[in-house]
């Protein structure tokens, strides 16, 4: 077994090259369009950030961070971050009101 593992250590180089042939399956397909949809969403985060909104920026932000595992448990946990994704943008982007006193 250790043989098979120091190969594979020698093949890191092909890591992210056409050769990467884990690379072509679909949680890294997947992982990598995460990557893409994360920076896509704090580039508007950035855009649009005041003070009002940056507590939710932040839980926003941190949201990769609950994506762990592997197989069907790391899609479970990606599920479930995009569920939470979809609640804490629709809060960022609507803005809070003020009350109105009363006269």
């Amino acid at each position: 077994m250790i043989p098979a593992f120091r190969v594979l250590a020698k093949l890191k180089g092909l890591r992210a090259t056409p050769f990467d042939i884990f690379g072509y399956t679909a949680e890294r397909r997947m992982e990598r369009r995460l990557i893409r949809e994360f920076e896509s969403m704090l580039d508007r985060l950035l855009s649009k950030l005041t003070l009002d909104n940056h507590a939710v920026a932040v839980s926003l932000a941190s949201l990769p961070e609950k994506v762990r595992g592997f197989g069907h448990i790391k899609a479970n946990n990606v599920a479930a971050m995009q569920r939470e994704r979809e609640a804490l943008l629709r809060e960022f982007d609507t803005p809070e009101r003020p009350l109105a006193s009363a006269a």
